[in-house]
């Protein structure tokens, strides 16, 4: 393939991811004014209330929690700590709505824990109700704490002890240095976890669905499926798309004219050693977070699923699993083939327009996923429409729906939601390449296709298996866009959670929440085999 053939391969990518958000955004300068007006009057206004309280209330608790561990774990030295640096890590292995309905289950009115408490008191006790924005909020900031904790520690670790010693040298106490200069230092870091945090808030549909918590997901959601309203959920697809980009422009804005360097050699410092109480504050604070966060929802997840087992593990669950394992297996094949042709475009045309084109076609993980769905869906139903009329006017036949309930409407929605995914690993793969080895190649009549097949992909090895597998997992555990375009029958171990939670059965949603959490545990010990070799 020449090098304008691999540009138009990454124009035909991009213009795929492109077309979704286009339409859903499309809607906002097309409103139909009787869907507005109910919109404005009924529905916005929580919306708007919710949502802010949940991303304020998330980006508090994730932060919070990641960059004190982060501290923690890579600049101080207390028992455990080589257990907890890679350990705190584990929350990423169980997907946020599978954590919320364990703890709806413990701390519920009817739950195990306030049973208890009133057979102890003899009556009624204060409790705060866990259905409610502090509990949601609480659930989410311990699922998503982690990104904030891996990025915030990799600064603190680049850092060592040079921060506090240079604030030290200025006349400032260790606490003040910390927070004069340490961590104003590893702000770029921090604000770029916080945001992944704070895109996958936005984009959270299991969660709030679980707390009966109404956000933008939800309110799209019941709109195209209890309204039977597509437009009405293309509507408020739209104001949720305008608000996920004000948040990533405001993150940019706000770091509009500041610079950030590393001064002096990178080599590894001492560690500050604490002592006494301090050490095992230090512990006792990280085993609290890991337990509340990964230790008990497994444990009584595992406990369920042993009493259900027996009784609900049948033939359906092999269907669960297959067509889980078949959705992350073709996503993952496609996304990665599709980050490969876009970095391989790079590579052979780096000029602004090919880099813009990858950058637009990685946007799609910032986008909520009933967003997403909502603008595969729309396209296809109007191409499905022209199909079913050309057959009917050539050939004199009615086929029915063509395009509508096939994997057909799948696959593009998770290639646009999980691109950026597969895209950064074999970038950062393809970096450690260099040309020179493309000089060689050249040289001895190797080019085009047979370079890449000979030379780069085994160089690339890696990262392709690491970008599949995270693909995989995320696709696996992917809620909204499965719900909302899957063919009818077409159940996974995901959606089986959602039917189960749905109807309160939370031991019967255990079975498959424990599938998907072993599951998880493979990109989680990727990251953790890549910090250790950091």
């Amino acid at each position: 393939m020449k090098r304008h053939g691999w540009c138009l391969a990454a124009a035909f990518i991009a213009l795929l991811i492109i077309v979704p958000l286009a339409v859903v955004l499309a809607s906002v300068f097309s409103p139909e004014r009787a869907i507005w007006q109910h919109l404005l009057e009924h529905v916005l206004p929580g919306l708007l209330g919710n949502t802010f309280r949940l991303v304020v209330g998330v980006a508090i608790g994730v932060t919070l929690l990641g960059v004190s561990l982060a501290w923690l774990t890579a600049v101080c030295e207390f028992p455990g700590r080589r257990f907890f640096s890679w350990a705190l890590l584990l929350p990423l292995a169980m997907p946020a709505y599978v954590t919320a309905f364990v703890y709806v289950a413990l701390l519920d009115f009817t739950g195990p824990l306030q049973t208890g408490l009133r057979e102890l008191a003899g009556g009624p006790v204060a409790f705060p109700p866990i259905r409610s924005a502090g509990g949601v909020i609480m659930v989410m900031s311990l699922a998503l704490y982690p990104y904030v904790y891996l990025l915030a520690r990799n600064a603190f670790l680049t850092q060592g002890r040079r921060a506090l010693e240079a604030a030290q040298s200025l006349g400032y106490s260790r606490k003040a240095g910390f927070f004069k200069v340490a961590l104003p230092l590893a702000r770029p870091w921090i604000m770029a976890g916080l945001m992944l945090a704070l895109m996958e808030t936005l984009a959270d549909f299991g969660t709030v669905a679980v707390f009966n918590y109404d956000t933008f997901t939800t309110a799209i959601y019941k709109t195209w499926f209890g309204l039977f309203s597509l437009q009405g959920a293309s509507q408020l697809a739209s104001v949720l798309i305008l608000l996920v980009f004000a948040l990533i422009a405001a993150e940019q804005f706000s770091r509009r004219g500041l610079r950030f360097t590393q001064a002096g050699r990178h080599t590894r410092m001492e560690r500050i050693v604490l002592s006494g109480s301090h050490a095992w504050l230090a512990s006792g604070f990280a085993a609290v977070v890991l337990l509340v966060a990964f230790a008990i929802p497994v444990v009584q997840l595992l406990v369920w699923a042993e009493k259900v087992v027996a009784q609900d593990f049948d033939a359906r669950y092999l269907g669960f699993l297959w067509h889980s394992l078949l959705l992350g297996g073709l996503a993952a094949a496609l996304i990665v083939v599709a980050a490969l042709v876009l970095i391989y475009a790079q590579r052979q045309h780096d000029d602004t327009w090919t880099r813009a084109m990858a950058r637009i076609a990685t946007l799609g993980y910032a986008v909520p996923g009933p967003v997403l769905a909502v603008g595969i869906v729309i396209p296809l139903a109007w191409l499905d429409q022209q199909l079913i009329g050309a057959a009917r006017n050539w050939f004199g036949i009615d086929t029915g729906l063509i395009l509508q309930g096939t994997l057909l409407v799948m696959l593009p929605a998770y290639l646009t939601r999980f691109l950026a995914v597969g895209y950064n690993p074999i970038d950062s793969a393809m970096q450690r390449v260099t040309r020179n080895l493309d000089e060689a190649a050249h040289s001895l009549g190797v080019s085009g296709l047979a370079m890449l097949r000979r030379v780069h992909l085994p160089m690339l090895r890696g990262g392709l298996l690491s970008a599949a597998a995270l693909v995989f997992v995320d696709v696996m555990k992917e809620m909204p866009i499965t719900l909302m375009t899957r063919p009818f029958g077409w159940d996974t171990l995901a959606v089986r959670i959602f039917e189960m939670t749905s109807e309160g059965e939370w031991e019967r949603a255990a079975l498959p929440s424990v599938a998907l959490v072993l599951a998880g545990l493979l990109p989680v010990a990727l990251l953790m085999k890549h910090t250790e070799k950091s």
